[in-house]
């Protein structure tokens, strides 16, 4: 069976990659030639570990193309997944790829929609006199782990009325399937609210979690070990529940977003989602307080940040707590140095020159009044943390991922200062 996949941003560039390394012929198709050229020659345009090799594995056995010819595109494949990283123009590409196929084509949306999108591409295709099987086709990615989650998901979801299309994406995803994978069929609305359900309980997880870090810093408990012992409890689990780390990602904040907005349109009030928000959005300024204690006051003083991506293994800075944190300090009069091994380039869009972008660590360490661990990226651990004694101006260092030795640094001289570590 060919395949096809749409798309040529993030979710577009991973799936067509690893449906192929399934075994499957597969077709990635994108107007912008350039693009097709590059993913082509294996130079990804963002860091997603293990994907480039991904990428040039099925490439070199034929199973991957990359073409900018929509008519050939919806000719050759059966089943095609939409997904472009937005979702502004799926019902005109829907109508497209139906006008040009030679049968009605079974179209899966994996891009992230509002709920109700699905049926207002079908009714718009019907409008159009054309047929075409829709389907809601939610996929749950965190950057950094892409290629791991698309591997080993906790279930696939597909939203459909059509056992066609069932049969055909059951087939697809047939070594899924097999590992255990549950596949769980139902409607597009609920197909398209899971996904905003999911982020909205993960957010409210992390939020519950930083809160009660909150409290462990004011009554000399340990956040690390309150969430080991919650996460062993099998009705709450440990994922997500770690003090520290904010909500964020690529598509996070708009999942919320469409979520919020659904419920006020229906006149439903999500005060625990609306909650969790507010907790996430004040982590920063939480952090800033904290450095302040310390320093009196962030004004005029100088703050390295050391990570700026969302989390490891990616350049994505959306939604990063480290990118909330350098524009809080930023606002109240602080000086920002800040290295991250990859997300630079994306932290200068958002932050332009209001930060000196460092190229090390040691760099972001020297001079400064305190060093922050603003991202949890293994090779931090490894830093040497006598050079950076001698670099820095007061040996402050704030952990917001409790990822360093607390007990070697306090040995060495630091002032450590962990997340719910009283």
């Amino acid at each position: 069976m060919q395949i096809g996949v749409y798309g040529s941003g993030y979710l577009g560039t991973v799936i067509s990659a690893c449906l192929a390394d399934f075994g499957t012929p597969v077709i990635c198709c994108h107007p912008d030639s350039s693009r097709m050229v590059e993913m082509a020659q294996g130079n990804v345009p963002f860091f997603e570990k293990n994907l480039a090799e991904v990428i040039k594995r099925n490439v070199r056995s034929g199973r991957l193309l990359y073409s900018t010819d929509m008519e050939s595109f919806a000719r050759k494949a059966q089943v095609i997944f939409l997904a472009e990283d937005t979702p502004q123009h799926l019902p005109d590409l829907a109508v497209r790829i139906a006008r040009l196929s030679p049968k009605p084509p079974i179209l899966s949306l994996v891009t992230p929609v509002p709920v109700g999108t699905a049926s207002a591409i079908e009714k718009k295709v019907r409008e159009a006199a054309l047929r075409a099987t829709i389907v809601s086709q939610p996929m749950f990615f965190t950057p950094g782990c892409a290629v791991e989650d698309f591997n080993w998901p906790d279930r696939i979801i597909l939203g459909t009325s059509s056992n066609e299309a069932v049969l055909a994406l059951r087939g697809i995803f047939h070594p899924l399937v097999m590992r255990g994978v549950p596949l769980i069929v139902t409607n597009h609305e609920t197909s398209e609210l899971v996904r905003e359900a999911a982020t909205a309980f993960v957010a409210t997880k992390i939020s519950f979690i930083n809160e009660l870090a909150s409290l462990c810093e004011r009554v000399n408990a340990d956040a690390v070990n309150l969430a080991l012992a919650l996460g062993l409890d099998k009705k709450i689990a440990p994922r997500c529940l770690q003090p520290g780390a904010g909500m964020g990602g690529l598509f996070a904040e708009s999942d919320m977003d469409s979520l919020a907005e659904l419920a006020r349109e229906n006149g439903v009030s999500l005060k625990v989602l609306s909650a969790a928000r507010e907790v996430n959005q004040a982590l920063a300024d939480r952090t800033v307080d904290k450095i302040s204690t310390f320093v009196q006051s962030v004004q005029n003083k100088d703050v390295g940040i050391l990570g700026l991506a969302f989390k490891p293994n990616t350049n994505s800075v959306a939604g990063s707590s480290s990118m909330r944190l350098a524009q809080s300090l930023i606002a109240k009069g602080a000086r920002v140095r800040a290295y991250d091994p990859v997300a630079i380039p994306d932290a200068r869009l958002e932050l332009n020159g209001t930060v000196c972008y460092c190229e090390s660590a040691y760099s972001a360490a020297e001079g400064v009044d305190a060093l922050v661990v603003g991202t949890g990226w293994p090779e931090f651990r490894a830093l040497d943390f006598s050079k950076i004694k001698h670099l820095i101006k007061r040996p402050l260092i704030v952990d917001t991922k409790n990822l360093l030795d607390s007990v070697r640094l306090r040995s060495m001289g630091f002032e450590y200062v962990g997340v719910g570590r009283g």
